[in-house]
């Protein structure tokens, strides 16, 4: 029997049985997500692939925990840098839960400010900010300098 071509559903990634799926994930933002969940230490296998055709956004990435949960601040953070990825907690290869993210109001620690004369690149001090909607996108006003960080211009601290 010949099969339809509009009905073969073409997997590029494998299922998992546990863990946690993102997907929607914007391709630029790959490695700030591995890098903001510390998935790069992780023990357990975590599968990802980046420039997958996506309907909604042209291309997109994605990224598979086998036997990872996240908890609801890593949720929070990572609505900093990928606001239109989804969360899908998986049990025995189902869907158990999806989950909305919500970015943090003040976002204390992991983000480095870009202002080169910030106190926070220049002394011992913890960087903190506040998050703010700029023209309809999430951005990030320092505490100390006041200067309006982008999400495309967010960079991790390890």
């Amino acid at each position: 029997m010949i099969n339809d071509i509009n009905t073969i559903k073409e997997h590029k990634v494998r299922a998992i049985k546990n863990g946690t799926v993102i997907d929607h994930l914007p391709a630029n933002t790959i490695f700030k997500v591995l890098r903001l969940l510390k998935l790069e230490e992780s023990t357990n296998p975590v599968i990802f692939g980046m420039n997958l055709d996506s309907k909604r956004m042209g291309k997109k990435a994605l990224i598979k925990m086998v036997d990872i949960y996240c908890q609801e601040e890593e949720l929070a953070y990572l609505a900093l840098v990928a606001p239109s990825a989804r969360v899908s907690m998986i049990k025995e290869f189902k869907v158990v839960e999806k989950r909305e993210i919500l970015p943090p109001t003040i976002v204390e620690g992991f983000v480095k400010c870009i202002n080169p004369m910030c106190i926070t690149n220049h002394e011992n001090i913890t960087t903190r900010f506040t998050t703010q909607n700029q023209h309809g996108e999430m951005a990030l006003k320092c505490r100390y300098c006041e200067k309006i960080t982008t999400q495309e211009q967010i960079e991790i601290i390890k």
